[in-house]
């Protein structure tokens, strides 16, 4: 059985997403390496994602991004202690 356009188009995002975390990774740890602190590395991330949200999407766009992320963090998606199955 073939995988559908749509099973394909989930693939290759994830793909994306996956090398995207890569590179979000290796800048956190040059910026750790230069003697960033996490705290100011987490918020210059958090600030230009969103500047570039609001830019691609609106205000409201992003205010939407940031309610599913609030639901999705008290759901512990992004907890050091999450176990994936």
């Amino acid at each position: 059985m073939e995988p559908s356009l749509t099973d394909i188009d989930d693939m290759i995002v994830h793909e994306k997403m996956q090398a995207a975390l890569e590179h979000q990774n290796e800048a956190w740890a040059d910026g750790m390496a230069d003697g960033i602190e996490p705290e100011i590395i987490a918020d210059a991330a958090i600030a230009l994602a969103m500047r570039e949200t609001v830019r691609l999407h609106g205000e409201e766009g992003a205010e939407a991004m940031l309610n599913s992320l609030r639901e999705r963090m008290l759901a512990g998606e992004f907890s050091p202690q999450r176990t994936l199955q």
